[in-house]
């Protein structure tokens, strides 16, 4: 799954997405999610990456703790069978 399939799973939800960070002063009311990709963890031989992992974080923002909206969104991972970049595929990450 490339970023941009998991930015428009994610846009799914219908709440504000945004990559990385909102610009100063244009964060929208919560609850709105945030995702980026923070770093990888590629396994290499030979000068090869054979096998590339990319972390995708994402993270729901809330004013108070919403389980209804924790849940719809965990629903929403566990359905895509996991995130995973550029075709691999990993386990949802429990909230």
């Amino acid at each position: 799954m490339t970023l941009q399939e998991v930015a428009t799973l994610l846009r799914s939800m219908g709440i504000p997405l945004v990559y990385h960070h909102f610009a100063e002063g244009e964060s929208p009311d919560p609850p709105f999610l945030l995702y980026l990709s923070p770093g990888s963890d590629n396994f290499a031989a030979d000068g090869i990456a054979y096998f590339k992992v990319t972390q995708v974080d994402i993270e729901l923002y809330t004013d108070e703790k919403s389980p209804n909206t924790e849940a719809q969104l965990e629903a929403l991972l566990d359905g895509a069978g996991g995130i995973g970049v550029e075709g691999q595929i990993a386990p949802a990450a429990r909230l």
